[in-house]
């Protein structure tokens, strides 16, 4: 089976025939309602994005009481990660609304050295929880929006507004994790080449490909390039991708 080396660390399930092979192909498959970018997605029964997935589920269930120990007992923790992770979170609680979301993806944008897994770990597509990211101070794409996704669920977002999306960005011939929450019936993306927050319809040199949140992976249906729809241009974004060092290069 044909491996996808992609350019964050990210290896997915294989060449489309096998994706194809994995996907029930009947109409209650395809999830429709509350999806980043308003497309139809299917779930994913098995596979090697699901695995990394519940990988990464199982370690947060033991960050999660470390977290939870230390939100009660600042004075007591003893996780110099989980106190910067919670500082965040402190944070975002003190705002509302698009500002609460906008400082999660700030402060970790800011937090996170934009590493990659070849650099960090001599091997490709290492998923990390957040604790892992913050005490090595490093990661790549998907390690930010895992980040996120955590820290978003901790300051007060519910569980079903969250997602994390696996894009591709054909500009850049590479695919990309982001994190992904819902605001007022909109989905905001939250990426680490950008300080600015985006909506979905504005993401259009994004291709959607999967999309996780708490209850496992989906594949997205086969779908254009958002380029290609007859949308409003996009904001005006700063872009961290241009400032010097590291984080220029595209995880």
């Amino acid at each position: 089976m044909r491996a996808i080396v992609l350019a964050c660390g990210l290896i997915w399930l294989g060449p489309a025939s096998s994706l194809r092979a994995e996907v029930p192909d009947t109409p209650a498959a395809a999830e429709t309602a509350h999806q980043p970018f308003g497309l139809p997605a299917s779930p994913l029964p098995g596979g090697r994005l699901l695995q990394k997935w519940l990988a990464v589920q199982t370690r947060l269930d033991d960050e999660l009481v470390q977290l939870a120990l230390c939100d009660g007992d600042r004075d007591g923790c003893v996780s110099p990660a989980a106190l910067k992770l919670l500082a965040i979170v402190d944070a975002a609680r003190a705002r509302e609304g698009r500002a609460r979301i906008g400082e999660i993806n700030r402060a970790i944008n800011l937090a996170i050295k934009s590493t990659s897994d070849l650099a960090q770990y001599g091997e490709i597509d290492v998923w990390t929880s957040p604790l892992v990211t913050f005490t090595r101070g490093a990661g790549d794409c998907e390690d930010y929006a895992i980040a996120k996704f955590v820290a978003l669920r901790l300051a007060g977002i519910a569980p079903d507004d969250l997602r994390i999306v696996i894009v591709h960005d054909p500009m850049r011939g590479e695919d990309h994790a982001i994190a992904a929450a819902k605001l007022d019936g909109r989905w905001l993306t939250l990426d680490n080449r950008r300080m600015a927050m985006v909506e979905d319809a504005d993401a259009r040199n994004y291709r959607p490909l999967f999309v996780i949140d708490r209850d496992g992976a989906k594949r997205y249906d086969a779908v254009p390039l958002l380029a290609g729809l007859p949308r409003p241009a996009p904001p005006a974004v700063l872009s961290i991708a241009a400032a010097p060092g590291p984080v220029s290069q595209a995880y």
